[in-house]
């Protein structure tokens, strides 16, 4: 994922020192940036959603990881003045820290690793890089954060006018119920479907973004089509959207996750 995000060389002689060199460069953002005066009400906001972030999963709920992803956000968010911290950015380190936890402690179960176990410097390494990756890959889809989120308004034109064209009978029943594409699409588009499938899901979803090019910014929209034919026969069944809308978001050991799986390895990827 280092490669493929653009953080590490393709040349192969100049991968360790470009980390060791954007490790440095991090520790010393944390001190200019976390270590200093804070813009109070940047760090308010990440602060408030941090705890919020997958709470039924139990590393989430550490304060040392809730630490390392507030110093990850905010500095970003204060490198970002055009779009600042926008909530549901949060959800979109995780797949990254994941990854990168997962090369320091092999062959464990992480929805309850005690990160406290680590080493400092593997913890600084994991929030280092995932600081850096993440930075990478919203460069690529920053209109989506910027004000008024017009990148992400754009994409559910986009899907709108892709679902008509791919499957019209789906689109006029949407369309005939009253459902605006903004009221179930926004957050996909917002948080890349972190919010609507199993974190395992999503990294292996992200596998496909970060090895497509442009894939963040562009085979996105394919995989929300995807999504919302996935559903298709469910969507057609229903007659009053204002009640609730007919997908689920998942939720963990719930019956969601078989089908959710399933959208993901046959669906997309």
């Amino acid at each position: 994922w280092r490669l493929l995000a653009g953080y590490l060389p393709a040349n192969a002689e100049r991968r360790a020192e470009t980390l060791q060199r954007k490790r440095a460069d991090y520790r010393h953002l944390v001190r200019q940036y976390y270590d200093a005066e804070r813009e109070e009400d940047t760090y308010r906001q990440i602060h408030i959603d941090i705890p919020r972030m997958s709470p039924l999963v139990a590393l989430f709920q550490q304060p040392t990881v809730q630490v390392m992803f507030e110093r990850v956000l905010y500095i970003w968010a204060i490198r970002h003045p055009a779009s600042g911290y926008v909530q549901g950015i949060n959800d979109l380190v995780t797949p990254f820290f994941m990854v990168f936890l997962q090369e320091a402690a092999p062959g464990r179960e992480l929805d309850d690793f005690p990160l406290d176990s680590l080493r400092a410097e593997q913890r600084d390494i994991i929030e280092a890089d995932s600081f850096w990756c993440l930075s990478k890959f919203l460069d690529s889809i920053q209109d989506n954060y910027i004000f008024a989120q017009l990148g992400i308004q754009y994409k559910v034109r986009q899907l709108c006018e892709l679902i008509a064209r791919i499957d019209g009978a789906l689109h006029e029943h949407l369309r005939r119920h009253g459902v605006d594409y903004l009221q179930f699409s926004f957050r996909w588009m917002n948080n890349l479907l972190t919010r609507e499938i199993p974190l395992a899901c999503s990294i292996r979803l992200w596998d496909t973004y970060l090895a497509e090019s442009d894939g963040f910014a562009s085979f996105q929209l394919y995989v929300c089509a995807a999504f919302l034919l996935h559903w298709r026969e469910r969507l057609l069944l229903e007659r009053d959207f204002q009640v609730r809308f007919p997908i689920p978001r998942f939720v963990p050991h719930m019956y969601v996750w078989r089908p959710m799986r399933k959208f993901v390895w046959t669906g997309i990827c």
